[in-house]
């Protein structure tokens, strides 16, 4: 099960990465599917202050799109949460529902974030659902 530990860490090594490499570098290691910041079902997404993203481990097609509107399929606009979050407090947790790529459905996810720069540095994780290696073995 998850606690969350896990994004929070992400986060962190990804703010490290990011402060050694540099914004360009870091932004496309954070896209590179197969990169140190993907793994199943976590990875590092990124958005700048007005919701656009500027890398996701898990589509590079969501690069260069705004995302402040989005909404998850309760009509939540959780970018714009972060982002609100991020600007007031540097940091903080969002919950919203999300199509899990592993499952196939959609999903409870808790997402952490920290503003690095003028950056939002996001991993989140699948609440209550079980270790995407135990999903392996069903």
């Amino acid at each position: 099960m998850d606690t969350g530990k896990d994004a929070v860490q992400w986060v962190e090594r990804a703010k490290n990465f990011y402060s050694a490499t540099g914004k360009q570098i870091a932004m496309a290691e954070f896209t590179n599917p197969r990169g140190q910041f993907v793994q199943k079902q976590k990875y590092i997404f990124v958005i700048d202050q007005a919701g656009q993203m500027l890398a996701h481990g898990m589509n590079e097609f969501f690069v260069g799109k705004n995302f402040i509107e989005v909404k998850d399929s309760s009509g939540k606009t959780f970018i714009r949460e972060i982002v609100n979050t991020a600007k007031d407090k540097g940091s903080g947790w969002a919950e919203y529902q999300w199509f899990d790529p592993v499952t196939k459905k959609e999903l409870p996810k808790r997402l952490y974030f920290e503003k690095v720069d003028d950056v939002i540095i996001c991993c989140g994780t699948y609440k209550d659902t079980p270790d995407p290696t135990e999903l392996e073995l069903l």
